[in-house]
């Protein structure tokens, strides 16, 4: 489902910072050499995801959803002096492509690379947290948003990718038999109503919600 025109997308792209070096050939060869593509966040989102960490110039950063390091690269561009990235993913087949793209980045030294399932991860880091990105499985964004927000540091971020999930969410109609579009449902209302927090849906991509701990 395109949300943007993709004519004002182009124009939206060629008029945003271009991309550098390292996460361009990332880009290439995460859809020469990988499966599923389109999960990888993009030149958008990656300046979006890199101007949030660094206006927040967090020390603690937790991203659940590795896939190919683009985003986690862009989020420990951030990071104040000393700080560190915590990345998850549950999938070891693309750590050794992953790692040596940190290390191109020269980022290495500050983003530690978890393999194993969220759930198990998570709760063994231990906060505050001043920035989460939470972009994995979607029928666990509740219990992962529960976690992560018992860590957070009043006024610290979290920020959840794919919201929208292609428009899916919009009724139970068309979430009806996509357990993903489902669960995302659940998280939207859940986070709507929740009184610890205030949040702003973007209807950017495939739907980004900005979350602030009060």
């Amino acid at each position: 489902m395109n949300i943007i025109h993709p004519d004002i997308e182009k124009y939206a792209q060629q008029h945003t910072s271009a991309e550098s070096n390292v996460l361009k050939r990332l880009n290439r060869e995460t859809h020469a050499k990988v499966l599923r593509p389109r999960m990888l966040s993009g030149h958008m989102q990656g300046k979006l995801l890199e101007m949030i960490s660094c206006m927040l110039k967090p020390e603690t950063i937790i991203e659940i959803g590795t896939y190919t390091g683009y985003s986690a690269i862009c989020l420990a561009l951030g990071l104040r002096p000393g700080g560190k990235l915590h990345t998850i993913d549950h999938n070891p087949e693309l750590e050794s492509f992953t790692r040596s793209f940190f290390e191109e980045a020269g980022l290495s030294e500050v983003i530690e690379y978890h393999i194993g399932e969220a759930s198990d991860i998570l709760p063994q880091l231990t906060g505050p947290f001043d920035l989460v990105f939470i972009d994995a499985d979607k029928e666990n964004y509740l219990k992962y948003y529960e976690e992560s927000l018992g860590k957070l540091r009043k006024g610290g971020i979290i920020l959840a990718d794919n919201v929208l999930w292609s428009g899916k969410v919009l009724s139970e109609t068309t979430a009806k038999g996509d357990e993903e579009a489902e669960a995302l449902i659940e998280f939207n209302e859940f986070v709507q109503k929740d009184t610890r927090v205030e949040n702003l849906l973007l209807p950017f991509r495939d739907g980004l919600t900005i979350i602030r701990k009060l």
